[in-house]
């Protein structure tokens, strides 16, 4: 089913679902997993908890996680323009093309507190999770899916999408996640008290990962630079008076429209005559 709604693009074009739109809970639910995953002593694994202000009964061992801030990756920041995406479908149709917006590259930042009836239990589950997350160079590692306008899935490579897709050229979904030094202690105070919480040992940790977007399907189309036409029709350059070559006079080249129409944005104009 197409996700094109009406007027936004040009003729021929169709638009998908915006295929980032779960990574930040995707991050989320694989941090839990990978560090259920690497539990493996004989007693019960700690409660992972999400509610700051839950105060667990008896001896219950607690880990919480709590994503606390978002903000873009301004190293990786690049413009807005459409691009052709990296997708190659399979099969000799050469007419569609597809398009994409740069993703949103974002930092997502992660408080990870302990809380043991002893306070040396809860150092001891701290140094585990200090190393634990140490062994995390990716925190998810999968191939990148695609979205396509008609609803179907594939990866990198035009084939239908799965997690056990070993292609050797598929693109690779990653997200990374290091331990970092983001919240003073009058910060992390303030943030228990906010949430009615006892100040507990804590770790701050940032996870990068892109947001992508929509993927665009339309009709194949030639871009060409400025005199680039002139060059391809063999026109000589201009000649100063004094004998060096001068620039090549070229005519502006509009560039084919993808994407959503421009706003025509006027100033409106004061009709209004002041009284006397």
């Amino acid at each position: 089913m197409s996700m094109t709604p009406t007027g936004l693009l040009a003729d021929g074009f169709e638009r998908g679902e915006f295929q980032g739109k779960n990574i930040i809970g995707d991050v989320t639910e694989s941090l839990h997993r990978f560090l259920i995953d690497g539990w493996t002593y004989d007693r019960q694994p700690p409660r992972l908890e999400e509610d700051l202000s839950f105060v667990p009964k008896d001896r219950e061992e607690v880990v919480y996680i709590y994503m606390y801030r978002c903000e873009p990756n301004t190293s990786l920041r690049n413009s807005k323009a459409w691009r052709p995406a990296k997708i190659t479908m399979l099969g000799d149709d050469k007419s569609t093309v597809y398009y994409e917006r740069p993703p949103i590259y974002l930092n997502l930042y992660y408080l990870i507190g302990v809380h043991s009836k002893f306070r040396s239990d809860a150092e001891r589950l701290l140094g585990w999770l200090l190393l634990r997350l140490n062994e995390a160079t990716h925190l998810v590692y999968r191939p990148r899916r695609y979205l396509l306008p008609d609803g179907s899935e594939v990866d990198s490579t035009g084939a239908p999408w799965s997690l056990e897709n070993d292609h050797d050229d598929t693109i690779m979904e990653k997200v990374a996640v290091t331990l970092v030094d983001d919240l003073t202690i009058g910060d992390a105070v303030n943030f228990f008290t906010i949430h009615e919480a006892p100040f507990r040992p804590y770790l701050t940790y940032r996870a990068q990962c892109a947001m992508e977007g929509a993927l665009v399907a339309g009709p194949h189309s030639t871009v060409r630079l400025p005199g680039e036409a002139d060059r391809m029709a063999g026109t000589p350059p201009r000649e100063r008076p004094n004998g060096r070559l001068g620039r090549v006079p070229v005519q502006p080249t509009k560039r084919p429209r993808i994407g959503p129409e421009g706003q025509d944005y006027r100033r409106v104009a004061d009709n209004s005559q002041s009284e006397d």
